[in-house]
């Protein structure tokens, strides 16, 4: 018991104290973030638009996303990650202030549109903020410690947000726009004059004849890289989209219910992922663990055919989370090591592409496959395309040099 507590301690020992502000101020704006896992919910049950239409709305979020990657990393190498953290965080508190005013499918898509487009920009300006106020040999964990704030927040977030919809969805709106608020206050006030060690990591990266100065565009293993991911995360998202239409279509469940197994995913993430990260990068090679997870999420979906009962619904979900745990972060990082200082913002704008692609995608695909060949062709075909998926990242990992920032 001693040995597993000094192992799990160890896992949170040497990060910054930027990188804890980082995560703290990713945790209160992810505990607002009620809106997206009930969206699909709330346009079905409250605005009574169809599956297909309700697939369109949150593709539109998806498309502003992928507008807001492209931005968010274009601006953050010309402004710098700090501007376009902050405005984002700002600019997002109208739009949810806005949207329970749409009520139609067009209106509700722009409106969708706009927000997404916001609030992604944030996304690869806080990567390259992760970088610039992490020691260089603590970037990994400082990824995964984000992403635990990030989903300690979905945990609350979801679990509020389903209560608060039993009552009325417009408390979610207000809701995320007073966590959006609360984490621009603290983020300006703890960083509007705060260095970074991003000295330290162009030493490790810049002076390395091994990285040289490109675009990402023509780095094509990093493309290939970079397209695996989307499919991954195109997969994981229908935790966003198809999964809470299918717990409520086919088990029946009513939001708060939806809202506790979206809880116990966020719990099982920040309970898990730093130790589980900390183990994984001493003893696999980041394929090793990337492949890995790739294979959990495909059998994650798979579960859901396999038997019928809520202990179903919470294992697979367990498994989901394991899979996120373990490729997740390493996506991330080794999108950092391809990069060097100066276009750092160029390729974790790839990164966050990857994440809002998806958000095109995936409820695009699910919705439009689960209303014409039901929920069970459509797990069978997401498990399959995960397995493809993880050979290819065997395959383009085995070719790719990873550049090491130790």
């Amino acid at each position: 018991m001693k040995e597993f507590l000094r192992l799990y301690l160890d896992a949170y020992r040497g990060l910054s104290a930027p990188a804890w502000m980082l995560a703290l101020v990713m945790l209160i704006n992810r505990s607002g973030a009620m809106v997206i896992p009930f969206l699909g919910v709330y346009m079905i049950n409250h605005l009574s638009f169809s599956l297909e239409d309700t697939g369109t709305v949150l593709s539109c979020f998806g498309v502003g996303a992928v507008a807001g990657s492209f931005a968010g990393g274009w601006l953050t190498d010309k402004v710098g990650h700090f501007k376009v953290q902050l405005f984002s965080l700002i600019l997002t508190v109208p739009m949810f202030f806005l949207l329970p005013e749409l009520n139609t499918v067009i209106k509700l898509a722009v409106g969708v549109f706009v927000l997404s487009l916001i609030s992604e920009t944030f996304r690869p300006a806080n990567s390259v903020s992760i970088a610039y106020y992490s020691k260089p040999d603590n970037i990994i964990r400082s990824f995964s410690l984000n992403r635990m704030a990030m989903n300690l927040g979905f945990s609350i977030g979801p679990a509020l947000g389903g209560f608060l919809a039993a009552i009325s969805y417009t408390f979610l709106f207000y809701g995320n726009a007073v966590a959006a608020f609360f984490s621009a206050i603290l983020f300006f006030l703890y960083f509007r004059n705060r260095k970074g060690v991003e000295k330290k990591v162009a030493e490790h990266t810049v002076e390395n004849p091994e990285i040289p100065e490109r675009s990402p565009y023509k780095d094509v293993l990093f493309m290939l890289f970079s397209i695996l991911c989307s499919i991954f995360t195109i997969c994981f998202f229908q935790l966003l989209s198809t999964l809470p239409l299918y717990y409520r279509s086919i088990y029946h469940m009513t939001e708060a219910n939806i809202g506790v197994i979206l809880a116990f995913s966020g719990v099982v993430v920040f309970l898990l992922e730093m130790l589980l990260v900390h183990i994984a990068e001493k003893r696999l090679s980041p394929r090793d663990i990337i492949v890995l997870g790739t294979l959990l999420c495909g059998f994650s979906f798979l579960i859901l055919n396999l038997a019928h009962g809520m202990w179903v619904l919470y294992l697979a979900m367990f498994v989901l989370c394991l899979a996120e745990i373990l490729a997740m972060p390493f996506m991330a990082t080794i999108t950092l090591q391809r990069s060097t200082v100066k276009t750092r913002g160029a390729y974790m704008g790839i990164n966050a592409l990857c994440v809002s692609a998806a958000h095109v995608f995936s409820p695009f695909l699910g919705t439009r496959v689960a209303a014409l060949y039901g929920f069970p062709i459509l797990w069978w075909g997401t498990a399959v395309v995960l397995l493809l998926t993880s050979v290819g990242f065997f395959f383009v990992m085995k070719k790719m040099k990873l550049n090491t920032i130790k």
